[in-house]
Parts: structure tokens; C-alpha cells; sequence
């Protein structure tokens, strides 16, 4: 399938219906026109604007949402008044992240530089020297927070998951692969409805995603780890067994020490990729309309990103799905919710609803989602 040049970028708000002005996220679709030579470039920018992408989602997560709950505060405000440098430092660190996607992406969140067959611009090797030695200091302060999360008190739980994430056999996976489970799964892109599907509950309005014939399922940090481990640099390696972590992790409160780890990785991969830069020929490959139907899936923060996109012969989107990470955790959370507050009844309401707003926040699955939220009750017999 060729993508045309009419239609820049495809465009999704992740929690709404709303009609929104702008582009708000980016999948090479598979069987793009291109050579190889490009792809290789392109693909490569990709990946550095993926690398910011990831440092600034997990910086946010791992300091400002996840950390107050493990250090017994209500939020980060609170925890900024007895620890100033560490949210200095969250914020120093996040802010590299958020240079790289303005860079690269033409501005902090849901970046507008992309399009269809690669970018609108890219950058010099020149513009992007400057952020060498500030990703250097990033991938320090991400390597002491690694350890430092290991640290951390976690409640006793390991869950038998199924984990579905993306598998490259040369790099640790973000834009492209196969898709792949700790139980069989090995599929290409292209195959994912024919094994996965979205219903609707009746007591909720968000769609719960579940893989046929198995059920639930969980993507994001933990399942990349746990699929992957192999592919991340030594550097990464090396900051996860400094937190403790083994080649497995089943307990989902630790996915903090795993976005720690990836923070780290990201950061080592930017400057590797920088320091080996040379812009593509054109921002852009140049590619002729026709009809067909084009799939793709990116490795999102959160986790798996699912496009389908059905053109006719003048480039027009026809029909199109979209399967965001928070909707394929929507099952895995639940059900631990349910096993969490079935062993944990012997603690007061207020300190399960704590806790059990920490385990939602184990999947990170979206900013408002991800606040204190939560109204519990529990009737006792």
C-alpha cells in the first residue's frame, strides 16, 4: 500500500470523539514506498523523536504520579516541599525530553513536524549536537533513579500475565516488529484483528480489549521488559540489576523500576543515534496514491499502538481503527483490582483506596486516569 501525499498524517484524540484541530499521534504504516536507503534514515529519526517521546512520559510518571504513592505522599506538590532537588531534578530531566520531541516533532506534545513518508523538516546534525551533553546528564540522573526505585516498598503481588509487546530482532522495539506474547504469540502487524478484539461492557463506556481464546491481556513497560530484556543497551542492563531487577518481572508495582530503566535506555539510545546522525537526502519519500489498506503499530509509553487504515485510490481514509494502550489494559487492570482488594480486605477503606488507586497508576493509563480518583466502598459481612 502507497500512502498519499494528500493525506499528511493521520490524527486521533486517544479519550474523545471530539473533532480537534491538529495531528496528535504518528505509525508508519506498513508496506510504505520507499528505499531502503531512506527508510533506514527516516526510520532512524523516528526512533530519536520516539526516544524524547519516552523521556518525557516517563519522567512524569516515575517522579510525579507513581512516587508520592510509594513515599506516602498525596502528591508531588507535597513531596516537592521536603525534597525541592528531586522534583528539580524530575522536572531538569523531563524538560531534555520535551527539547528532543520540539526538536524533532515542532513542539512538546502531539507533535506537528510528522507526516506520511517521514517528516515535514528535519533537523541539521548541527542543531542537535547542543543536546549531547544534556542527554548525557539525563542518562546519568535516569541510572541513580534506577536503583533508587529498586528501593522502594512493594506490596507482595505477582499476577500470571499475558504479555504483548512489539519484538525487533536488532533493537529494543518502538516503531516497528512483530507482535509477540509470552504465550506463542508471533504475528505480523497486519494479523493483529485476527486476534484481538474490542467489546463493549455495561458498566463502562470505554471499550475493554482481550486477545481471543485467552482474554486479558497486558502491554506497556513491563511486557517490553519481560519480551525484550535482551535487546536493551548494557548500559540499561546494567542500571536494571542495580535496582534488583531479574530478566522477569511479574509484580506490576515494580513497572516503576522498569520506566526508570527505559528512561535510561532512551537517553543512551539518543546520543547514540545523534552522534552517528546524518540527515535523510529529504525529510520526506515521495509516494503515489492507490487503494488498499495500509497497518501499523508503534511501541507508545504506555504501550502498544494499533492503527488500521482502509484508502481509496486518491489517498482518502475510507475507514480506520485505532487501538490505544489504555484500552488494551483496561481487562488487566480491573482484574487486578479485583485480586488486590480480594487479599487485602483486613485494611481500612481509606488505605485500600490509596492503594488501590497506586495499582491503576501501575499501567500509567492516561493523565486523568492517572489522578486521585478513586471512590471506594466496602460492604462488609
Amino acid at each position: 500500500m502507497a500512502v498519499a501525499g494528500a493525506v499528511d498524517i493521520a490524527y486521533f484524540p486517544e479519550a474523545t470523539s471530539a473533532t480537534v484541530k491538529g495531528p496528535y499521534d504518528i505509525s508508519l504504516v506498513e508496506g510504505s514506498i520507499t528505499t531502503p536507503h531512506d527508510a533506514e534514515r527516516i526510520h532512524t529519526v523516528r526512533r530519536l523523536l520516539y526516544c524524547g517521546e519516552l523521556i518525557e512520559s516517563h519522567t512524569l510518571h516515575v517522579y510525579m504520579l507513581h512516587a508520592p504513592d510509594f513515599l506516602g505522599y498525596p502528591d508531588v506538590i507535597q513531596l516537592a516541599k521536603d525534597f525541592p532537588e528531586v522534583v528539580k531534578r524530575a522536572l531538569a530531566l523531563k524538560k531534555i525530553g520535551n527539547e528532543l520531541v520540539t526538536l524533532l516533532g515542532g513542539r512538546e506534545i502531539h507533535p506537528i513536524n510528522v507526516r506520511v513518508g517521514g517528516f515535514y523538516r528535519v533537523p541539521t546534525k548541527q542543531e542537535l549536537a547542543p543536546l549531547i551533553p544534556k542527554l548525557e546528564w539525563a542518562r546519568d540522573a535516569a541510572c541513580e533513579t534506577a536503583p533508587f526505585t529498586g528501593t522502594l516498598s512493594f506490596p507482595d503481588f505477582e499476577q500470571d500475565y499475558e504479555y504483548v509487546a512489539l519484538s525487533h530482532p536488532d533493537e529494543y522495539p518502538f516503531n516497528e516488529g512483530r507482535l509477540v506474547s509470552n504465550r506463542g504469540l508471533d504475528i505480523a502487524i497486519r494479523e493483529y484483528e485476527d486476534h484481538f478484539v474490542e467489546e463493549h461492557v455495561k458498566y463502562s463506556n470505554a471499550l475493554h480489549s482481550s486477545h481471543k481464546g485467552t482474554g486479558a491481556y497486558f502491554v506497556g513497560p513491563l511486557a517490553r521488559y519481560n519480551l525484550n530484556v535482551d535487546k536493551l543497551s548494557p548500559l540499561a542492563q546494567q542500571a536494571a540489576q542495580a535496582a534488583g531487577l531479574g530478566r522477569v518481572c511479574h509484580n506490576p508495582f515494580k513497572s516503576i523500576i522498569v520506566r526508570a530503566v527505559e528512561t535510561a535506555y532512551a537517553c543512551d539510545e539518543a546520543i547514540r543515534i545523534i552522534k552517528a546522525y546524518e540527515a535523510p537526502p529529504k525529510p520526506a519519500v515521495t509516494v503515489e496514491p492507490h487503494a488498499g489498506t495500509g497497518y501499523g503499530c508503534t511501541e507508545a509509553p504506555r504501550g502498544i499502538l494499533y492503527h488500521r487504515y482502509r484508502l481509496d485510490d486518491h489517498g482518502t481514509i475510507l475507514d480506520a481503527r485505532i487501538v490505544p494502550p489504555t484500552s488494551q489494559n483496561q481487562k488487566i487492570i480491573e482484574r487486578d483490582l479485583y485480586h488486590y482488594v480480594t487479599q487485602n480486605l483486613h485494611l481500612s477503606e481509606e488505605q485500600l483506596t490509596r492503594e488501590c488507586e497506586q495499582a491503576i497508576r501501575n499501567y500509567d493509563p492516561c493523565i486523568s486516569c492517572a489522578t486521585h480518583f478513586l471512590k471506594l466502598h466496602i460492604e462488609r459481612e
